[in-house]
């Protein structure tokens, strides 16, 4: 790779962070921690550059969140919004002549980065270079830079005839890792994973700084045809209010789960048109819904004079918090005064609805897990910001399809001394992947990180043992607690 070549690779190599974040179990399905890194046809509102890829990525750890389809399937206006602003008539014409050079420089980066021709032997070395600045070993064969290096003279020291063997060459490379949910996927493979749409509206959303040290939310891409499209949302647009409810300092994800309801029932949006443009109240209909992933009911026990509400949670969804939230909140009306949590068979799901459903039950500053990365700067520690909903002794049932997300929240409420975990050893799935584009569609599944519990096990390949087999009494649960927190305070 020349200079130059190097040069045009790290500008248009970015990290979007993602708020579908599967984890699943064994391989080839879709990974625990996703990001997508298109590279086709983006109009980000800031300019992308190789070390704001690796800031991006460090936001994946951090927030763990936000969803992102390729942009190759998004629809984005190709007219200047400051052409149809009535605010650019006034007499600050400097800001209107920022904003239109800023929406003409976007779409002119956009569409050459579309027009370059790919060469198979570019798609080989970005995906080489994917792996070299981000790949994370954690399997027992030895991975080093230098070998890695090697690998990519070889592979390049002849010419590549067809993308077949262009793709055929990556599946082989990323196999020698040893790494089984590292993986290519075909440009059809790319493009299924990328469609995904939780909110229902066809929308996807992605936090981005506000400039005064908070964040709000901006629509990243839009489902060609779908109800937020067809209604007048476009690309570039920040997302001021959805049904009257203020999202100024709301994450992405939370915006997304008010955007949720019945299909066929409408939503009304609040949208600011680029960066510059007026605000449009648009309604939407609904198309699809997450299903509630949340059972819960009051149990009667010691002869009907404590009550404990049962919470079972199937998956970690859009909805889990707020249905949780809502079913605690419910139980504690009806005297619940210690809950169950139900984790069994959970194979995980979004890792920030888990990420803040721990939160729920630690107090403010109590870590909820750690990330870790092979470089420095992806190590965050997680915390909760606020006091807990519920204070009462909480019960953990797990078994070992308790995986990913779930392991998160289990860990985190067991290791902050809020939790007993009753049942079998967990699965142990603690892999942090991101989702990367290559130029021609296709793309690469690479892990980056791992998750570490806040008494710094690591999760991944090991499981968690349960305090408990069998069902205790909620005297051992309360004494377990306590020794706990004592130990903890000592």
């Amino acid at each position: 790779m020349t200079k130059l070549q190097v040069s045009c690779w790290k500008k248009k190599h970015f990290t979007l962070k993602m708020r579908l974040l599967y984890s699943p179990l064994p391989p080839p399905s879709p990974p625990l921690l996703t990001s997508f890194s298109p590279r086709k046809a983006s109009i980000l509102p800031k300019k992308s550059s190789f070390n704001s890829h690796h800031k991006a990525l460090q936001q994946v750890l951090s927030t763990g969140v936000s969803f992102v389809l390729s942009l190759g399937l998004l629809v984005s206006a190709p007219i200047s919004i400051a052409l149809e602003s009535p605010s650019l008539q006034s007499s600050n014409s400097s800001l209107d002549v920022n904003c239109l050079e800023n929406e003409e420089e976007e779409v002119y980066k956009r569409d050459t980065e579309v027009s370059k021709a790919v060469s198979n032997e570019s798609i080989v070395e970005e995906a080489w270079q994917i792996v070299n600045d981000s790949f994370l070993n954690t399997s027992r064969r030895s991975w080093s830079p230098e070998s890695w290096l090697q690998k990519k003279d070889d592979i390049l020291s002849s010419s590549i005839q067809t993308r077949s063997k262009a793709h055929d060459i990556i599946k082989r490379m990323l196999a020698s890792l040893g790494d089984p949910y590292t993986r290519f996927l075909s440009p059809e493979q790319f493009s299924k994973m990328a469609r995904y749409d939780m909110t229902g509206i066809g929308v996807n959303l992605r936090d981005v700084p506000d400039g005064n040290g908070g964040s709000k939310v901006k629509v990243l891409g839009l489902l060609l045809d779908g109800p937020a499209h067809n209604g007048g949302v476009r690309q570039g647009d920040e997302l001021i209010s959805v049904n009257g409810v203020d999202v100024l300092g709301k994450s992405a994800f939370e915006a997304s789960s008010l955007l949720l309801g019945p299909t066929g029932t409408f939503v009304n949006i609040m949208v600011k048109h680029g960066n510059c443009g007026p605000v449009q109240s648009i309604d939407v209909e609904r198309q699809s819904i997450a299903k509630s992933p949340v059972f819960y009911r009051l149990e009667q026990i010691e002869s009907g004079s404590t009550s404990v509400g049962y919470v079972r949670l199937k998956e970690f969804n859009a909805l889990a918090r707020k249905d949780l939230v809502t079913a605690i909140k419910r139980l504690e009306g009806m005297g619940a005064s210690s809950f169950v949590l139900d984790l069994r068979d959970n194979l995980g799901g979004l890792v920030q609805a888990g990420i803040e459903i721990a939160k729920l039950f630690l107090n403010e500053g109590d870590t909820v897990i750690y990330t870790v990365g092979r470089d420095p700067q992806y190590a965050r520690n997680i915390v909760a910001e606020a006091p807990p909903l519920i204070t009462a002794p909480v019960i953990v049932l797990v078994n070992k399809s308790t995986a990913s997300a779930s392991e998160i929240v289990a860990t985190a409420l067991h290791d902050n001394c809020r939790a007993v975990l009753v049942g079998d050893k967990t699965y142990g799935k603690g892999l942090i992947q991101s989702v990367f584009e290559l130029p021609d569609g296709s793309g690469v599944v690479v892990t980056i990180g791992k998750y570490v519990t806040p008494n710094h096990m690591d999760i991944n390949g090991n499981g968690v043992e349960p305090d408990f087999r069998n069902f205790p009494a909620w005297s051992e649960v309360n004494n377990r607690l306590s020794k706990c927190h004592k130990q903890q305070d000592g």
